[in-house]
């Protein structure tokens, strides 16, 4: 009975530690705070199933959803929301949506504003400033921002450390990109950094080292599964073109 009341006590510290957290991170109101306090093990399973599981899951699909097939109403939906509550959550789903839109300078002000007290490092919202720095052509700004995040596990395999090899080729910083794209090279893996590295070896007239990564590329799409063909499609198509050119 002395082992089941402490394991029960650990796991309530434990789910009290992650809710207060998430509370934080995500400016969600102080009131589930105290809440989380007072009734640590009630209060913690309710703030997960109210504001984790069920607001994010289920919000994060029907914003997905109504963003792509009705962006405009969704972004006014969710104008409304931040004026009526401007939380933190709030502002950065409605720059979501702008840069989902391509409204990307509306987008990259409140990213930017956001950045201040808990939230100065908020990976998402520093992953996003990248996508959207990459857009506007804020390429200096993108790699200032990477450096944030740049050692956290989030970038290693991330489409924005592909944007952050670019934007080194594109300032001048060749080698630095090539050490980038580099480290994005295994097999059956990275097609998209893989085929930007082919590029950038094409402009630098290396071309046999270029045909051999787009080679690589159409050999390994076949082994891929159904899922990995639809995501990187692409890729595949963009490599076998190029290959065509080098070839013809």
């Amino acid at each position: 009975m002395f082992f089941l009341n402490n394991y029960f006590y650990y796991i309530t510290i434990g789910l009290q530690v992650i809710c207060v957290v998430h509370c934080l991170r995500k400016g969600n109101q102080t009131s589930w705070i105290w809440l989380i306090v007072f009734l640590p093990f009630v209060g913690s399973l309710a703030y997960l199933f109210m504001e984790v599981f069920n607001r994010q899951s289920v919000q994060q699909m029907q914003y997905g959803v109504s963003n792509r097939f009705f962006p405009a109403g969704n972004i006014k939906k969710l104008e409304k929301q931040l004026q009526f509550s401007d939380t933190f959550n709030n502002r950065i789903l409605l720059a979501d949506a702008y840069l989902s839109a391509g409204d990307t300078n509306k987008a990259i002000q409140i990213y930017e504003t956001s950045l201040t007290g808990a939230f100065e490092e908020n990976e998402h919202v520093l992953m996003q400033l990248i996508n959207a720095y990459f857009q506007a052509g804020r390429l200096v700004d993108l790699i200032k921002i990477t450096k944030k995040v740049y050692n956290k596990p989030i970038f290693i395999n991330s489409r924005q450390r592909v944007l952050y090899a670019i934007a080194l080729d594109k300032t001048g910083e060749t080698e630095l990109a090539e050490k980038e794209f580099g480290g994005m090279k295994g097999k059956y893996a990275h097609f998209e950094a893989r085929y930007q590295y082919a590029l950038l070896l094409l402009e630098k007239t290396r071309i046999n080292e270029a045909k051999n990564i787009f080679a690589d590329i159409v050999s390994e799409y076949p082994y891929l599964t159904s899922f990995e063909k639809r995501n990187n499609r692409q890729w595949f198509n963009n490599a076998k073109q190029e290959l065509k050119k080098i070839n013809s």
